[in-house]
């Protein structure tokens, strides 16, 4: 065994070790490490942003989306110290005791809530996930073992010393947030490998790198952040409703995961509404691919950047200013298109129709469904959470925004007096 993999195998060693501190740290301790790290933070964001700007300069960046997400601004890395912060305001769920009952026999017995112990992510392009996953781990008592892409070695090594020496100077154990500096690709590899010290990986990256990694991991994976989002336009929305949260979903932030990927509009309203919306886009530069029908309505309107549509576009999360249109005879035509293309992310719903809002609400499978709302919305600390350490498609053991609870897992206590069982 080489040294870089002695290296892995330490480093894996001194996270479960870490593990089993944090798991019994008391809350107090906990939030007094993460408020210390959003000020850690922000007293060092010179140092951030020069390490963020080394890796925009690299030239690793392969298009202006994942640039995007590899940027951090100021703006971006004050709104990282406060989900910090904010993370720190949320009940601690270790020690949660909950479901107790009393047996016939007198036995009391409930669970009690333990952090998972190891948790391992590998991820792409985006720093800030450095910072959420670390403050995370930290609150709800896991010890971590982080790899980010070659792209941002330069951000998430500086995220990193700067947390490691934040929470070392409260007491907490150093080796609670550890990165793995090399970015070798081996060492993806390696590090599924690591069943024995990491309890459960996080993929965050493309369809296909997930695949690898679910395909690959020994231990359990919780996977997600990749899902086509999709908003239907009733034919009973409110018309300005509908064109601002439209707006929003696709063009506020167009490379991140809950961004607007496909339109689906309904027939009946689609000559008015499609045009206003066209126009609207037009305005940012956005491509629509477009339906037979979407395509002629919006044809004749000078200044549109339209293509047909294919068939894969359907499944494309788009992460740029492009978005695939469709128009739908009825809601049970869009609920079956959302269907078919299942992907299990986002779906949404502009309707004044109650009932119809109820039927999508039960009808639709998704990890996050809304009604009057934009996608953009899915997400951690929008949800209230603080923050994510992913938003997972699947449905066990987590689903949607993966914070603090769905970082936990529960024992069994079983509360006697003395019972025997006969």
């Amino acid at each position: 065994m080489d040294g870089s993999a002695v290296t892995l195998l330490e480093q894996g060693k001194r996270s479960r070790a870490a593990a089993i501190i944090l798991a019994k740290t008391p809350s107090a301790h906990k939030n007094q490490a993460l408020i210390h790290i959003a000020d850690f933070i922000l007293d060092h964001k010179n140092e951030v942003l020069d390490a963020n700007a080394r890796d925009i300069n690299s030239g690793n960046g392969v298009n202006d989306a994942f640039m995007d997400r590899l940027a951090i601004t100021p703006e971006r890395l004050l709104k990282m110290a406060d989900d910090v912060r904010n993370i720190a305001k949320l009940d601690d769920p270790v020690g949660e005791v909950f479901d107790m009952n009393t047996r016939p026999n007198g036995l009391t017995i409930g669970k009690k809530r333990v952090p998972l112990g190891v948790i391992g992510s590998i991820y792409e392009s985006r720093p800030n996930v450095t910072l959420d996953i670390s403050s995370l781990c930290l609150k709800s008592g896991n010890a971590c073992i982080l790899r980010g892409g070659s792209e941002a070695i330069n951000s998430n090594s500086v995220l990193t010393k700067l947390v490691r020496q934040a929470i070392g100077e409260v007491g907490l154990p150093k080796d609670a947030v550890q990165l793995i500096e090399d970015t070798d690709r081996k060492f993806v590899s390696s590090m599924l490998k690591m069943k024995k010290y990491i309890d459960l990986m996080v993929p965050r990256g493309s369809a296909d790198f997930i695949d690898f990694v679910s395909e690959n991991a020994t231990m359990p994976v919780v996977s997600g952040g990749v899902g086509v989002c999709r908003t239907f336009i009733d034919k009973a929305a409110n018309f300005d409703d509908a064109i601002a949260i439209v707006y929003n979903a696709k063009v506020q932030r167009p490379t991140v995961c809950n961004a607007l990927d496909t339109l689906l509009v309904h027939k009946d309203i689609a000559t008015q509404f499609l045009p206003a919306m066209a126009r609207k886009w037009a305005e940012v530069g956005l491509e629509m691919r477009c339906d037979s029908r979407s395509f002629r309505i919006l044809s004749p309107i000078e200044g549109l950047n339209l293509k047909p549509v294919m068939e894969e576009d359907w499944n494309m999360e788009f992460l740029s200013l492009t978005a695939a249109v469709k128009i739908v005879d009825s809601a049970d035509e869009a609920i079956e298109h959302i269907s078919n293309y299942y992907s299990g992310h986002s779906e949404a719903i502009v309707t004044e129709d109650e009932s119809l809002a109820t039927k999508f609400l039960d009808e639709v499978d998704a990890a996050a469904v809304f009604v009057n709302a934009s996608t953009y919305f899915h997400d951690g600390s929008e949800f209230g959470l603080g923050a994510e350490i992913g938003i997972s498609t699947q449905k066990f053991h987590a689903r949607g925004p993966m914070a603090l609870k769905e970082m936990t897992s529960y024992k069994w206590i079983v509360l006697g007096n003395g019972q025997i069982r006969i």
